[in-house]
């Protein structure tokens, strides 16, 4: 459910869509990807810790998205989903990419 309100917020955001739920739905893609992101990378940490994180994290990528948007005089709604797509798709594409390294050592090392 929440990968779906996620998705329909990242979709009303890009295509402009006036819609009343777009702000809502909008901020919760914004935090719901670079948190889940995170949270993905943080394995480790017990489920409160991994909350809390994630959660700060997710906050600072928006931020510094903005930021880095405002400081180069290119500013927009669109680009700053954009951004922070591709942030998160980065982030979970090298979560991707190191446990299947893990795996790949221990079926080498089971050899």
């Amino acid at each position: 459910m929440a990968v779906a309100v996620a998705g329909v917020g990242a979709v009303l955001a890009l295509a402009d869509v006036d819609a009343s739920l777009r702000g809502p739905f909008t901020l919760f893609f914004l935090l719901a990807a670079p948190g889940a992101a995170i949270a993905a990378a943080l394995r480790g940490l017990d489920p409160l810790a991994r909350t809390v994180v994630s959660v700060a994290g997710a906050i600072a990528v928006d931020l510094l998205v903005a930021q880095g948007m405002l400081a180069v005089h290119r500013w927009s709604v669109r680009g700053g989903i954009v951004a922070v797509t591709a942030i998160s798709t980065l982030v979970l594409l090298l979560v991707a990419v190191r446990q299947l390294r893990k795996r790949m050592g221990k079926i080498r090392s089971s050899r």
